[in-house]
């Protein structure tokens, strides 16, 4: 040991981190750097894809348990004990409104005797080509074209977008 210095202290060529929680308007902030809300980039497309799938499954995993539970002849409650979930939550899957873990589909399954790949949808998938699944590649949004007009637009001031919107409306035939 060194003499000269306290027990414990620091030697003089190390330096120590400090957390400084500063005092600002928006609340404290650690260490004194602000945090820059960016905005929001839009979705992209991958983004919006992997959304749609995950409804487009929730659907399919809410119709096959509907299917096998009426052809069981139980009540929602019923499957809802066997699985061990809420009833509220079961009638939620049912509809297509939130996907079940990969446990309690495993639970579901189990209970209504139902097939993974019914529930999911990929028995139908395979026999479709896999094509159920697939976005449809004619998509307008995915056009070259739509995403170079979209970038421009995106550049153009408010009046002007707002002129180009009264142009597109102008050219765009009416619906009945």
């Amino acid at each position: 040991m060194q003499r000269g210095r306290e027990p414990g202290a620091t030697p003089p060529d190390v330096t120590c981190k400090v957390d400084v929680v500063k005092t600002h308007p928006r609340g404290p902030i650690a260490s004194g750097r602000a945090r820059k809300k960016r905005p929001r980039a839009p979705a992209s497309a991958a983004a919006l894809s992997r959304r749609q799938l995950e409804r487009k499954l929730a659907v399919s995993v809410g119709a096959a348990a509907r299917a096998a539970r009426l052809r069981a002849g139980l009540t929602q409650a019923d499957v809802a004990d066997r699985v061990g979930i809420a009833s509220e939550v079961y009638g939620r899957l049912e509809r297509g409104k939130m996907m079940p873990s990969v446990p309690t589909l495993f639970r579901l399954c189990l209970a209504l005797q139902l097939s993974a790949d019914a529930s999911l949808g990929l028995a139908v998938a395979a026999a479709a080509g896999a094509g159920l699944w697939e976005e449809d590649s004619t998509d307008k949004d995915d056009l070259p074209e739509m995403r170079r007009l979209l970038r421009s637009l995106r550049r153009l001031p408010r009046p002007q977008l707002k002129l180009m919107s009264l142009v597109a409306s102008a050219i765009l035939p009416t619906r009945r």
